[in-house]
């Protein structure tokens, strides 16, 4: 039966211990059923339609308990809440009448501030912003008008003498941010007057104001209560003391803190209490960081005092013990009041089941907290709710639990930009943006969504994109069609290139500014032509085609122009602000919740991640537009209120039978703070903490959960023997100091053939590899081009080179001024050399020899007849030459190994046909490094003991030393039995890209530890 008529307000709390939405319905069955009609006649305003789905799984639990057959539930008005991110007035249009103004769309809002952002900053000669930026700035603004409007403040408030006062003691930049924000919003609310419109936020306060007014005026026959709506904005706090007041109606609050001392619930503030009608203020002393303050505020508002506040006696189906309740309270109390900890009784610091758990990264902390999820299922029925404000912690739980086959879905859904369908629009928006680059290509190419209609098309489409991706590995390449053209040319790709580039050529050489509509119409397009109707089937695709067409209708509108390097981040701004919800559910007891979606919740265990500071609560975002000392002054709460609410989130879920609180010592970017929240947990608990309440068992047993068994063996330092016919390889002249410093590197290379694969769009200016190229590129040429005319000048020469091959303008940049200053001082020294005998014979030229039936091959830089008739060998190093040490000491052999070849062998030009033979006595690193002895880059040195060096390999020494080096690693290696032992000469400073092949990390430590003792 409904209530009897009554005086006074009718305002209800329903403790954190009994369960919010489960309490409520206890309660609500009995009293408001009626025979025949159920729970249909009644009305129930909640904060949002995520509270309406939490309510209604509610009625049906609370039916299957009961064992009702049938339910007529209650209608259920989401009354919506900008702090909730709900979309407004919608719900209420029911309730409204057509003297009240439709809301204006707030895409149309959004793009129409950027106009307006833009016009002012032009009108007082303000530096423009880019487009991004811009939209950014006007995003931000449209959440400061519903901030201003929720509180019911109009743009003529700016002009207060209050907030006049505080504009003196302000820096320059928020002076500026303050005129800007006035004025857009004085000519926003203009055009929406001219237009007959309204903000959503105004709608909605204007129905609120309305239904309080026909209900004050005129009492429904149905009862109406209010449920769980915590929002304080003062329109709704009106219309909840009218539903107060009827004589069917009833507010019922989460978690009001009845046990709260008088003089603790004083030390909370004032909280927007006024001495003159219709004011408010906020203090500096309100505790607006403290979980009770919006409630308190509330109250305030809506005129009810605290005393008048009853308790609500029904229990939810996963309610805890009493004693929790006034835990919660003596954990939460504020700073003065929180002294009395000292001498606080047990059963105020009671808080048996809950546990504390900490972990040393994030990735241990959500294996941690599914192995609890797979732990509770155990037990029939049991609920589980997992609640965390950081989705990257949420995303790991769910696929950490798909081990044991659990569908935990994260209710709070997953940002667009991160779907397939979100992803693959935000990689084509990046090729239109900033042009074809390998590392979005190849991903664009790659996506799942690409070629899925037909399984063999898709498999040929793969194999294609493979031959190009491993193509392009490497440093980027220069911007353009042209150089992927010839990298697919080159990977034997260029079928596939022909298909492939016929869907990026709409995306490139796009203007400098765009039409947004026009921008968005050809990335939909693309994204067709890449995926047919498969991005646009499934949630992500059919979000992503509302969010398209919406931005697209008004941009088209109001003619919205972008820059076109902008549009990659702002569609990324755009779908990272849209949710994407699975359209299936999963486990039926297990849920994984953001702070949002998990009010009114409850669960019989309630796992509480990432409970540090940064996440839980989350940083306060300062306004961008107005200072605090303006929103206290305008009698607005500042950012600290949301967290008292993160706090509020927390002290509910606190009242669950069972509660984990777990944090993680380090997330990916370091060290981690713990929450003060969790802070408080750990000192109400005192001794009682590790003797009770750590949790232990699960992290103890993480390590063992992937554990193999038997225990894996020590991995045995690698010596692979293979058999004769597979040693029998040739050896480059750049191999042989790997199989004498590390023969497991040679063995990896030259007889498993492996190559290291290097990254997409690798640094292009830290790359030797490239700049070595180059330069041999060059030098070849030039000697080749000074055949035909000697007076062929080197630095233009290059410069020319450089151009032509279209490298990477980062790299151009950086290198090209050095590699020419060091390339003329290459031509003066070979002109000097030229005056006195010495002629170049060949440049990038081939040689083989056969020592012993093994062939040794190699290429030589350059090769120059002396004046005597001998040889002289020349290595160019963009970098610094090998030491003599390295030399000597066998493991820098390159040099000495071409000189074998020209005495013993030939070096032959494959163009010309020209053979070079002959006996060299000189051996030269020209290096385009910084000059060691004077200024400027270039220098040259020489492996001989030469010149007065007091190191080096004594000339008639030379090749002999390496003719023994290499039929040593002939006989032992290639001809004989010796095992390729992995990091056989510690000394060596080669190359170290088969580490991981050898799994070095594993032994080596222990021959560390050998050697040590020995």
């Amino acid at each position: 039966m409904a209530e009897p008529r009554r005086t006074g307000p009718l305002v209800y709390s329903i403790a954190a211990h009994r369960g919010f939405a489960d309490a409520l319905v206890a309660g609500l069955v009995p009293r408001y059923r009626e025979e025949g009609f159920g729970l249909a006649r009644l009305t129930v305003l909640v904060p949002s339609s995520r509270a309406a789905r939490t309510l209604s799984e509610a009625f049906i639990r609370h039916a299957g308990e009961t064992g009702a057959v049938g339910l007529l539930m209650p209608r259920m008005v989401a009354v919506g809440d900008l702090d909730l991110d709900e979309r407004l007035g919608a719900a209420l249009d029911p309730l409204g009448a057509a003297e009240i103004p439709p809301a204006c769309d707030p895409v149309a809002r959004w793009l129409a501030l950027d106009r307006l952002i833009a016009e002012e900053r032009d009108t007082q000669e303000m530096e423009p912003l880019p487009g991004r930026a811009r939209l950014n700035l006007a995003r931000e603004m449209a959440r400061t008008i519903d901030r201003l409007l929720v509180e019911e403040k109009a743009p003529e408030d700016l002009l207060s003498d209050a907030v006049l006062d505080q504009l003196g003691n302000l820096a320059e930049h928020w002076k500026r941010s303050i005129r800007l924000f006035a004025r857009v919003n004085t000519r926003w609310q203009a055009e929406l007057e001219a237009r007959g419109e309204v903000d959503a936020a105004t709608r909605r306060n204007l129905l609120f104001d309305r239904a309080a007014k026909l209900w004050k005026e005129s009492p429904p026959p149905h009862p109406i209560i209010a449920a769980g709506v915590t929002s304080a904005a003062p329109a709704l706090a009106r219309l909840l003391r009218v539903i107060a007041d009827l004589p069917e109606g009833a507010v019922i609050l989460p978690d009001l803190d009845r046990e709260m001392s008088d003089e603790a619930w004083a030390e909370i503030g004032r909280a927007g209490a006024s001495d003159e009608p219709g004011g408010a203020v906020f203090g500096a002393e309100d505790a607006l960081t403290h979980p009770q303050y919006h409630l308190k505020l509330l109250l305030n508002r809506m005129g009810v005092n605290r005393a008048e506040v009853q308790p609500w006696h029904r229990r939810g189906i996963a309610a805890a013990e009493p004693a929790r309740s006034r835990a919660i309270s003596s954990l939460f109390l504020p700073p003065q009041a929180s002294r009395s900890w000292i001498t606080l009784d047990a059963d105020r610091r009671r808080l048996s089941g809950v546990r504390l758990m900490t972990s040393s990264t994030i990735e241990e902390e959500a294996q941690a907290i599914a192995l609890l999820v797979r732990e509770a299922l155990e037990e029939p029925e049991k609920r589980i709710a997992v609640v965390t404000a950081d989705r990257g912690l949420a995303r790991r739980v769910v696929q950490h639990c798909e081990r044991w086959n659990i569908a935990a879905d994260d209710s709070a859904g997953r940002p667009l930009a991160l779907t397939p369908a979100g992803r693959l629009f935000g990689l084509l928006a990046e090729l239109a943006s900033h042009g074809p680059d390998p590392s979005n290509l190849v991903a664009a190419f790659a996506h799942p969504l690409v070629r899925a209609w037909d399984r063999e098309a898709r498999r040929d489409w793969l194999k294609g994109l493979r031959a190009f991706d491993r193509q392009l590995r490497g440093p980027s390449p220069a911007p353009g069609m042209a150089p992927l053209r010839k990298a697919a040319k080159e990977a034997g790709a260029a079928d596939w290139w022909a298909e492939a580039e016929a869907l990026v050529a709409p995306l490139a050489d796009w203007p400098v500014q765009i039409p947004l509509a026009e921008a968005l119409g050809r990335l939909a397009d693309a994204a067709e032509a890449f995926a047919r109707t498969a991005v646009w089937e499934r949630e992500d695709g059919r979000a992503l085609g509302t969010m398209t067409e919406e931005l697209r209708g008004h941009a088209a509108a109001l003619g919205t122009t972008i820059e076109t390097a902008d549009l990659a981040g702002i569609l990324r701004d755009c779908m990272d602000a849209v949710a994407v919800r699975s359209g299936y559910g999963g486990h039926p007891r297990v849920a994984v919740y953001g702070l949002l979606e998990a009010r009114m919740a409850r669960a019989d265990l309630v796992i509480c991640g990432g409970l540090n500071e940064g996440s839980w609560p989350q940083p306060p975002g300062a306004d961008a537009l107005l200072a605090p000392a303006i929103l206290r002054a305008l009698g607005v709460p500042g950012a600290e209120f949301r967290i008292g609410l993160a706090a509020h989130d927390l002290a509910g879920a606190l009242g669950a039978p069972q509660v984990v609180l777990s944090r993680a010592l380090r997330d990916a970017e370091g060290p981690t703070l713990p929450s003060r929240f969790l802070l408080r947990v750990e000192a109400l608990l005192g001794e009682d903490l590790e003797r009770e309440h750590r949790e232990t068992r699960i992290p103890a047993l993480l390590p063992h959960l992937d554990r193999l068994r038997p225990i894996a063996k020590p991995y045995p330092r690698p010596a692979p023997d293979p058999a004769p016919d597979l040693r029998d390889v040739a050896i480059k002249v750049t191999a042989l100091d790997r199989l004498l410093g590390d023969p497991y590197q040679f063995y990896a290379q030259a007889i498993l053939g492996l190559r290291q694969l290097q990254p997409l769009a690798a640094d292009p200016f830290s790359d030797p590899a490239l700049r070595g190229t180059l330069v041999h590129d060059i030098l070849d040429q030039w000697h080749k081009a000074r055949i035909a005319g000697p007076d062929v000048a080197l630095a233009p020469f290059a410069a020319a080179h450089f151009k032509a091959e279209r490298v990477h303008p980062l790299f151009r940049a950086l290198w090209q001024p050095r590699l020419i200053a060091a390339l003329e001082r290459f031509e003066q020294w070979i002109a000097v050399q030229e005056a006195e005998g010495r002629v170049v014979l060949a440049s990038e030229i081939s040689g083989v020899m056969e020592v012993n039936g093994v062939k040794v091959m190699g290429r030589a830089d350059r090769i120059d007849r002396l004046a005597d008739g001998s040889l002289a060998i020349v290595d160019y190093k963009t970098g610094a030459p090998p030491p003599k040490k390295q030399v000597t000491a066998g493991y820098a052999l390159q040099l000495g190994l071409l000189g074998l070849i020209a005495r013993d062998g030939r070096f032959a030009d494959k163009d010309t046909g020209k053979v070079v033979t002959g006996t060299p006595t000189r051996f030269e690193y020209w290096s385009l490094g910084k000059a060691k002895k004077e200024d400027g880059f270039g220098y040259r040195e020489t492996p001989m003991k030469l010149y007065g060096a007091r190191t080096g390999l004594l000339p008639e020494n030379y090749l002999t030393f390496h003719a023994d080096k290499l039929g040593e690693a002939i006989r032992d290696y290639i001809k004989g039995r010796t095992p390729f032992r992995a990091r056989e000469n510690p000394d060596y400073q080669g190359y170290n890209e088969y580490d991981q092949l050898m799994r070095l990390e594993e032994w080596i430590v222990r021959l560390s530890g050998k050697e040590d003792a020995a």
